[in-house]
């Protein structure tokens, strides 16, 4: 009876080949985790088409010739003069200096309404003061108000102020925007502790450093992202520069396009090709820093 117990105790040697044979993972929901299916490649192969043809077919008249817009069927593969017509784009407008123009105008007011931004948004999110709350809605209500209703009043302080035909007209106005301090507010509001706030006043940090050490730092990827999107609007804005500038020497790149346009007739190569390379300088942007704009909108989307 002892021999028996004893052999019984004894482990069974493993069979090598099941060690070896690979292990079936349970399927969950019948289907593959972390898959995406193909119908959404196929959905977005669709969206970059129709966003990126109109582009591409811009491209193509100004390398054609406007005969590209009426020949039958119509042409949509580009052609060899689009060199010739960015030399006539060149030498009809200045358009190195409106290109030039447009990048000081947007670079300063990116640069300028993201810090000045985020300093009232820490201000409406972690300050307390009163008549916070209500000077927030008011901030708010400005945005359902037109912008077209603006453009007298704002005409009428340009003028007070000696700054019509200037390029300081186009950026002190577009220094702060309602959804700009609303952006940075929420993100102040969801991404910077409390705590942090109150352990940084106990070592004696005053509001500024509270804001310049710890809450732009964390909020630096939203208001990296609400910079690009003030630089694609202001460098896309005709209206507000075609009222104030007045000098061909300062105009932007919207209105150096108006300029390629004659009374009576229209250049479609002509305007297209302007297009084109106004087009250009955004593309680079957007391809430089395009991963990192929607790293920040990630980070605001995953926080809270």
């Amino acid at each position: 009876m002892m021999s028996d117990a004893v052999d019984t105790a004894v482990p069974r040697p493993l069979d090598p080949t099941a060690l070896s044979a690979p292990r079936k993972r349970p399927r969950r929901g019948g289907g593959r985790v972390g898959r995406v299916p193909w119908p959404v490649y196929v959905l977005l192969g669709i969206a970059v088409v129709i966003s990126v043809f109109p582009l591409y077919y811009m491209f193509v008249i100004a390398s054609v010739g406007a005969s590209a817009v009426t020949s039958i069927p119509p042409r949509f593969y580009p052609g060899l003069n689009f060199f010739d017509i960015a030399t006539k784009v060149f030498d009809t407008v200045p358009f190195f200096q409106s290109l030039l123009n447009s990048a000081i105008v947007s670079l300063s007011i990116a640069v300028i309404a993201s810090l000045l931004c985020a300093l009232a948004g820490f201000a409406f999110a972690k300050l307390q003061f009163r008549g916070r709350n209500a000077l927030f809605v008011i901030v708010l209500l400005t945005m359902t108000v037109p912008a077209q209703l603006s453009v007298i009043p704002q005409y009428l302080i340009i003028s007070w102020l000696d700054w019509v035909d200037t390029l300081q007209a186009i950026i002190v106005p577009g220094l702060a925007s309602a959804f700009g301090i609303f952006w940075m507010r929420q993100h102040m509001a969801t991404t910077l502790n409390d705590e942090l706030m109150h352990a940084a006043r106990i070592d004696g940090a005053n509001s500024w450093q509270i804001f310049w050490r710890i809450g732009f730092p964390v909020v630096r990827p939203a208001a990296f992202v609400l910079g690009l999107i003030t630089f694609t609007s202001v460098w896309n804005d005709f209206m507000w520069p075609f009222i104030v500038l007045k000098s061909p020497e300062l105009f932007t790149v919207q209105i150096a396009l108006k300029q390629l346009q004659a009374n009576r007739s229209i250049d479609l190569a002509l305007t297209m090709g302007g297009s084109f390379l106004a087009t250009l300088p955004l593309l680079v942007v957007f391809f430089v820093v395009g991963r990192r704009m929607v790293a920040g909108i990630m980070d605001g989307a995953f926080k809270g």
